[in-house]
């Protein structure tokens, strides 16, 4: 499991560092699983705003 963990750390690392984030390597490195997957969860709300909101509704345009 930890094998895995980190495994995920290092994904979410690379995908941060593709995003231009203000961090170093080092500094992310440093961060725990939780607070790179918050880091990681800032971004995505930042490229798509509607990802996780929930506020995308399907609606019946035909009357």
């Amino acid at each position: 499991m930890k094998k895995g963990m980190e495994e995920r750390r290092k994904e979410l690392i690379y995908k941060l560092m593709i995003h231009t984030v203000n961090k170093t390597v080092e500094q992310l490195m440093k961060l725990t699983l939780k607070e790179l997957e918050m880091e990681y969860k800032k971004v995505q709300n930042d490229c798509h705003p509607h990802s996780d909101a929930g506020s995308i509704h399907w609606i019946n345009t035909k009357r």
